[in-house]
């Protein structure tokens, strides 16, 4: 099976550094949070800006490109760090399977579509759950679990 993987371009690259740069002051844009994780190969802290969902009471990375590096990353450490300003949080979590993903990927499209929607092929927040599903292998997501 092939893996999704959108590779960053110059937009994207600039938006994220300017994203990083405000929630690294402590300004969390529209959610945002830098994640820190240790590098699988290098193993030196690797950071970039995400948007933590919370849906339900639980809360939710979820990857728009796909298996980027940062995903390739946590799954490797299992485990990191959300950062806005000097706030650091230690967390743990659990990979949803696809099957789980339909109810997190609406909500995340919903809040963020404006942001993300170009990494999901016009399929927005009013997509059907089996539009979703059939989605969902693309999309990794992260159910955040807090560390002690």
């Amino acid at each position: 099976m092939t893996r999704r993987y959108v590779e960053p371009g110059k937009a994207t690259a600039v938006f994220n550094r300017v994203i990083q740069g405000l929630t690294k002051l402590g300004v969390s844009v529209w959610g945002s949070r830098v994640l820190v994780v240790r590098g699988r190969k290098s193993g030196e802290p690797r950071s970039v800006p995400v948007n933590l969902l919370t849906l339900d009471d639980s809360r939710y990375l979820v990857a728009p490109r796909g298996e980027t590096q940062w995903v390739r990353n946590l799954r490797a450490a299992g485990e990191g760090q959300l950062r806005v300003g000097r706030r650091t949080e230690d967390f743990g979590y659990r990979e949803l399977t696809d099957d789980e993903k339909p109810a997190v990927l609406r909500a995340y499209l919903r809040r963020w579509k404006f942001e993300v929607g170009v990494f999901f092929d016009g399929v927005d927040d009013k997509a059907s759950d089996e539009t979703l599903r059939g989605i969902a292998p693309g999309y990794p997501i992260f159910h955040v679990l807090a560390r002690g």
